[in-house]
């Protein structure tokens, strides 16, 4: 008895941090690193949120100007002006723009799911994009941000990097054991915010993902095959989450998936 006891007590401890610290662990602000060195044409932007947070962006040239913007949100450790970067490295032809997200310095305020996801939005009205249009670029978490936006914008299409159908099913197969129902405070749904659409959507999987499992990546993808849905193309990488970003495929894929979407 005194076995069970302790073993209830330790459950629920750890079930307590959970509660207590899960907006740290989805969002490690601490993790993003440094800013590296911007071209010098970068643009700096800031925008104020309705309830008075300042958000912090950047935006790069690209090499045309019939392209679309794109718009990038990374990873929940993933510095935005690093992201920016790497996305101008890999589609160069193309202006890109990217916010630090709420509560990630220099912006100001507290992360959330549901701060992203209105963020994103009103990311998107303050770019007031143009005849060439937009399409948001979303790595991991911040496919959430960009799939909300794709659902209450008028974009060209999304393409989604590692992405899961929800954060709550990607905490249940990475926690069985917790009480995920009544402890998530951070959901992102892509699947339900993108039912109906008729969006271009290209996805780029991880097919070794040790963070996003790849069972969550493969629901997002049967969900929007659906009959009369987006019109989808996917490209599977053999990597993790993480080295993706450095694999040989990577570039093509890209490359690929936005011209799926200029079609």
């Amino acid at each position: 008895m005194k076995l069970v006891l302790v073993a209830v007590a330790l459950y629920a401890v750890v079930v307590t941090c959970l509660a207590l610290f899960q907006t740290a662990m989805i969002f490690p602000r601490a993790l993003t690193g440094a800013a590296p060195s911007l071209p010098v044409d970068t643009t700096r932007m800031t925008l104020t949120t309705p309830d008075g947070d300042t958000l912090h962006g950047v935006a790069i040239p690209g090499r045309r100007n019939d392209t679309a913007l794109l718009l990038g949100f990374g990873g929940n450790a993933w510095n935005a002006e690093s992201m920016a970067l790497f996305l101008h490295q890999h589609a160069p032809d193309h202006t890109v723009a990217a916010f630090h997200f709420r509560g990630y310095a220099p912006s100001t305020g507290s992360p959330s799911a549901r701060a992203l996801r209105d963020d994103a939005v009103l990311i998107y009205d303050h770019l007031a994009p143009d005849a060439s249009g937009v399409i948001p670029v979303g790595f991991s978490i911040g496919g959430g941000a960009a799939a909300y936006l794709g659902a209450h914008r008028d974009v060209k299409g999304l393409v989604l990097v590692t992405p899961f159908d929800s954060l709550r099913n990607v905490a249940r197969d990475s926690l069985p054991w917790a009480p995920v129902k009544w402890l998530l405070r951070h959901d992102m749904d892509l699947l339900a915010d993108l039912q109906g659409t008729r969006l271009r959507i290209a996805i780029l999987a991880a097919t070794r993902d040790e963070v996003i499992p790849p069972a969550r990546t493969d629901a997002l993808v049967s969900g929007l095959q659906a009959p009369d849905r987006a019109v989808l193309q996917t490209a599977r990488i053999a990597a993790g989450h993480n080295d993706i970003y450095s694999h040989p495929d990577f570039s093509t894929a890209l490359q690929d998936a936005l011209r799926h979407i200029a079609q």
